[in-house]
């Protein structure tokens, strides 16, 4: 299929649209670093790993633990508690896909933290768990 441009359409103008185009189509692209700041700056007060931790191998009065389906440290796959799926290694030096999106990372967030906490997570919480998970290295 030809794309045709009206006449007259400047080239710079045909280059600015395609510039707009790869900008918008990265536009959730981040790294686990700025998604880190992003929820700590929500949460007004700094990421504390060993809390990340804790809240990551405990459970909150539901029937999981965030570490029932990947592992007490995510560093290997993990395995689904209830479908027995694969789950990728969750600390992003494991699996360089991890948290470089930020409305995959919220979609995840927030159905996790209601399977395991019954709620939505707090920035904090999130802030806590992803330092932890970043810090985990190889």
């Amino acid at each position: 299929m030809m794309l045709s441009l009206p006449k007259p359409f400047p080239l710079h103008a045909a280059a600015l649209v395609l510039v707009c185009a790869a900008l918008l189509s990265h536009a959730h692209a981040a790294t686990p670093s700025e998604l880190l700041a992003g929820y700590a700056a929500q949460a007004g007060n700094p990421p504390v790993a060993a809390r990340g931790q804790a809240f990551f191998t405990t459970r909150h009065g539901k029937d999981w633990s965030c570490s029932s389906c990947h592992g007490a440290v995510p560093t290997q796959t993990g395995k689904h508690a209830a479908t027995g799926k694969p789950i990728q290694p969750l600390a992003p030096a494991f699996h360089a896909e991890r948290f470089t999106d930020s409305a995959k990372t919220e979609k995840w967030f927030r159905r996790n933290c209601n399977d395991v906490v019954g709620r939505e997570c707090s920035p904090g919480e999130k802030a806590d768990v992803l330092a932890w998970l970043v810090s985990l290295k190889p």
